[in-house]
């Protein structure tokens, strides 16, 4: 069971963090939302939880809960450039139906 992050990703983040000044990486999770049912949320972690399962790519450390890893287990997290579009993608190899706006998921 693991969670990586690309080099584009894990450079960004890690641009951020030391911009933000503080910071041990990003945390991973999904919450019910949605039209398809779930939905990622990506956030900093200042301070990990004793419950927090821990993964790391190129020196990024990721954070998640078991119960998200059920449905996150293999996701890439990417960070792309299209034009003068920028943002988070993820590489979620579970996912079997996503909503036509692209914000929400099931598996």
């Amino acid at each position: 069971m693991a969670l990586t992050l690309s080099e584009s990703a894990a450079t960004h983040i890690s641009n951020f963090l030391a911009k933000r000044g503080k910071g041990l990486g990003v945390r991973l999770a999904v919450k019910t939302s949605g039209c398809s049912g779930m939905a990622y949320k990506l956030e900093f972690v200042d301070v990990a939880n004793e419950t927090d399962l821990a993964f790391e790519s190129f020196g990024v450390k990721i954070f998640t809960d078991s119960k998200s890893l059920a449905y996150l287990d293999g996701t890439e997290l990417d960070f792309t450039k299209e034009g003068l579009n920028e943002g988070f993608k993820f590489n979620n190899p579970n996912v079997k139906n996503e909503c036509g706006c692209g914000e929400s998921f099931n598996v």
